[in-house]
């Protein structure tokens, strides 16, 4: 008499069990489900390498048989790997081969069934032969075939450890539209002073080569030329002013701006201190009336729009005359990007004025400045804790009424450290692209560190241009 089937059901306790070869019986079987989400679709893609656009791009799949975006067919495969490794037979199950006929798409939305029934057993060399049949919520067959395994020959019970979480992060396209916009405007002449590091020289070329700048470099010509044969970097056609070493680089940069022979300049390996000390020098005539102050050209896909931050690298304690420069200049910045009337918040560490808290204080006399027109072309707003200035939900909760909060377009920070740490947070945690610059010059500086990635050089370099040309209109 035939042994009756059994249905293997999966443990309530979150620990794996598996079932060895002699307690298999053909017939027995076991069932899992999953539902299609496009983060699924999209996992397995970064996963597999496969970013065929049936899967990925909807205006394409609409094109298709299929009409809209499917499963990778592999996708539903892998539920059957996923319940022969985890279920049935479970863990120390050896897979040998697999056969599969896919006979009908998966859409987002679909609920798939995975059944796997043991549709045979060789009894001498202990292999397993199951059929595999994955349905739809309608019972329609999408995949069918056989799995050859090797079942486990002793049990195995096995509790799974946390696995990393993972988060699909959108990929953003702000450095890219902005490196295309700059270039439509045409290439600037730009001082690279000392660039004698591998990678401040090959982000100066490739900024060369994708039109945005056209450079002089500034440096000692043989420390130039060894650092571009060490890399098999090309100079050929590159302007080069040959000087001794990096202090003459940071001076002859100042001259050829005086002269009008650049419009900007960019800095190499030389310190920031050593550049801006002679960019700030009385007798280089560079300075304006305002302060000169950095700005970070922020974009992370936790926030729906780009922002800047203002400022993380000149002014390590500024006044509240330095402030109100601070945030004019980043209003001149967000009006050359295209934000007609930005939304500026004053951080503190919290959204009442208190007397003991300096920042506080000098967000509420910003406002006033602005009330009057001290400060203009934009709306400010503060002081205001980081959270009600980027989250409106924050805001609605601590009961903030505001034209700023959970909107912010420009976010002030109260000195240099904060600037530097929240810019340093969002780039090496929210995965942010950054471009920065400074203004109050007659000219924009690009100051790079060297921890930046290509990506923010380049773009870097972008905002740059948008800078320039504008100051031909209107200069600073």
């Amino acid at each position: 008499m035939q042994p009756q089937a059994t249905a293997v059901k999966p443990s309530t306790d979150g620990t794996m069990r598996n079932h060895t070869f002699s307690e298999l019986k053909v017939g027995d079987y076991a069932i899992m489900e999953r539902t299609l989400t496009n983060e699924d679709i999209q996992l397995f893609a970064l996963a597999s390498g496969d970013l065929n656009p049936a899967h990925l791009d909807a205006e394409y799949a609409a094109k298709t048989p299929f009409k809209t975006v499917i499963a990778h067919g592999m996708w539903g495969a892998s539920m059957i790997s996923a319940l022969l490794g985890t279920q049935f037979p479970g863990p120390g199950t050896i897979y040998l081969s697999q056969t599969l006929r896919f006979t009908a798409p998966v859409r987002v939305g679909d609920t798939l069934t995975v059944k796997l029934s043991v549709k045979s057993l060789d009894m001498e060399k202990k292999w397993a032969t199951l059929e595999c049949v994955c349905t739809n919520q309608k019972g329609k067959v999408v995949i069918a075939g056989d799995a050859e395994v090797i079942p486990p020959a002793e049990h195995i019970e096995w509790t799974p450890h946390d696995i990393p979480e993972v988060r699909l992060i959108p990929r953003q396209d702000g450095p890219r539209r902005l490196i295309e916009h700059a270039r439509s405007l045409g290439s600037i002449k730009v001082a690279v002073v000392h660039p004698c590091n591998a990678v401040s020289l090959e982000s100066t070329l490739e900024a060369r080569k994708l039109g945005l700048i056209d450079p002089i470099l500034v440096a000692p010509r043989s420390k130039l030329e060894s650092v571009a044969a060490e890399n098999n970097l090309q100079l050929d056609g590159v302007e080069i002013e040959d000087v001794p070493h990096s202090h003459a680089a940071a001076e002859t940069a100042v001259q050829l701006v005086k002269s009008g022979k650049v419009e900007a300049v960019m800095k190499g390996s030389l310190h920031t201190d050593e550049l801006m000390s002679a960019i700030v020098a009385k007798d280089a005539g560079l300075r304006t009336k305002r302060r000169i102050s950095h700005c970070f050209l922020m974009e992370t896909a936790a926030y729906p729009r780009p922002f800047i931050i203002t400022d993380a690298a000149i002014n390590i304690a500024p006044d509240l005359g330095a402030k109100a420069d601070i945030i004019q200049n980043a209003i001149d910045l967000a009006h050359v990007i295209g934000v007609d009337q930005p939304k500026v918040a004053i951080l503190a560490a919290v959204e009442t004025i208190n007397a003991g808290m300096q920042a506080t204080l000098d967000a509420a006399a910003l406002c006033k400045m602005s009330d009057r027109g001290q400060i203009t072309g934009a709306v400010l707003d503060g002081p205001l804790a980081f959270d009600n200035a980027v989250s409106p939900e924050a805001a609605r909760i601590k009961g903030i009424d505001s034209p700023v909060a959970g909107q912010a377009d420009i976010l002030m920070v109260p000195d240099l450290e904060s600037g530097n740490m929240l810019f340093k947070a969002l780039d090496h945690l929210a995965g942010a692209h950054s471009a920065g610059v400074v203004l109050g010059a007659k000219m924009p500086i690009i100051l790079t560190s060297r921890a930046d990635s290509e990506e923010s050089r380049i773009a870097s370099c972008a905002l740059a241009v948008l800078l320039a040309h504008h100051y031909r209109v209107s200069p600073p």
